[in-house]
């Protein structure tokens, strides 16, 4: 039996390693060891989706958080090395972009210890979101590159890449496909005083909490009056890095058709999701689900982080002001069921059979 180590940090590969892991659970060639790095912490950012979504505990969580990314990405190499020379695995699974799935690679790549990267490929070709320097190195110290769209298996033959890259579907597509129907109406808390409060029968949905619409005061503020003048209220969870900014535009009381909340869990989510009028993101997991889902998205961001969906009106970029946003929001979309470059639901399961075939030639 071969060892699996995968290393999880953040809330959308929570979710992309549920459906995988109990996708290896029924390979009788694997056993999966879970890492957990700590860079999502709280409940709501991390145990409610072990909790909800049946993921196996992790060995070890390593509680690291905070810092500047330098920081966050060295005290987390400095540890995975520990922990991967003590486990010796086989090979190393790591999920999309964070800082968590560079630091990873980085330290199993110098130890000779094959990385398999699932979500390969994607690009947005803006090399100020931090994220891309992390998919980009991953991409390329990688053994196994395992993609979500057959365009990031193009963009990875751009880069001579191909040969050791395969198209699998997206692991986020089966979660939705598996989860949603368990979904239902969620209990909200409102951010800052903690007291219960119900979805509205008609809202939007929006989360917003990348550095480049959160730390500019101008940026944010642009966001939430173009939520403000909407017709219906707007759901709005909060990262636990962006709740001081929010609450200091809250109390102003300019803002009262937004409903912040404390962060929500997948299932919460989904159903949020699947229920909106229409959503608002910078979440490059949001804005997938927004299109399993049929639901128009909006996504504040300056480039595109998945092009697939932006097709006939169904997710549009805007720039982080009103105007902006509401002609973006002002679009219909014109929604094709044949249209799922997304795979068929069963991408555990291909990544699964990819990472067999692959340690067994070794």
């Amino acid at each position: 039996m071969r060892k699996l180590l995968t290393v999880v940090g953040a809330r959308p590969q929570f979710v992309k390693a549920a459906m995988v892991s109990h996708a290896i659970t029924k390979a009788s060639d694997l056993d999966e060891v879970l890492i957990h790095t700590g860079q999502h912490y709280d409940y709501g950012m991390s145990q409610a989706f072990f909790d909800q979504l049946d993921i196996p505990q992790p060995r070890v969580n390593l509680g690291i958080s905070g810092g500047s990314h330098a920081q966050m990405t060295a005290r987390m190499m400095a540890s995975l090395e520990e922990t991967m020379l003590g486990e010796a695995p086989d090979a190393v699974l790591l999920y999309g972009d964070t800082n968590s799935t560079l630091a990873a690679a980085l330290v199993a790549a110098k130890l000779h210890i094959p990385v398999v990267h699932v979500e390969a490929g994607a690009r947005t070709r803006s090399l100020t979101n931090p994220e891309e320097v992390n998919r980009i190195c991953a991409d390329h110290i990688s053994s196994l590159l395992l993609t979500c769209t057959e365009a990031n298996l193009r963009n990875l033959a751009l880069e001579n890449l191909a040969e050791r890259a395969a198209f699998a579907g997206d692991p986020m597509y089966d979660a939705f496909s598996c989860y949603s129907a368990r979904a239902q109406r969620p209990a909200l808390v409102e951010l800052g005083d903690g007291s219960s409060v119900d979805v509205p029968e008609a809202f939007y949905y929006l989360t917003c909490h990348r550095e480049e619409n959160t730390v500019e005061e101008k940026s944010l503020q642009g966001i939430l009056e173009a939520m403000q003048s909407l017709d219906a209220p707007v759901v709005y969870p909060v990262h636990p890095r962006s709740k001081a900014a929010v609450m200091a535009f809250v109390a102003r009381g300019d803002f009262d058709n937004i409903l912040p909340v404390e962060p929500v869990g997948y299932l919460e989510s989904i159903w949020l999701v699947t229920h909106a009028r229409q959503v608002v993101t910078d979440s490059g997991g949001l804005q997938r689900e927004a299109f399993f889902a049929a639901v128009k998205c909006t996504t504040v961001l300056n480039f595109e982080v998945w092009p697939e969906t932006m097709v006939a009106g169904r997710n549009i970029l805007a720039k982080p002001n009103k105007d902006s946003i509401l002609e973006a929001m002002g679009v219909e979309q014109v929604v094709d069921e044949a249209y799922q470059p997304f795979g068929n639901a069963r991408a555990a399961n291909n990544i699964v059979d990819h990472i067999v075939e692959f340690l067994e030639v070794r």
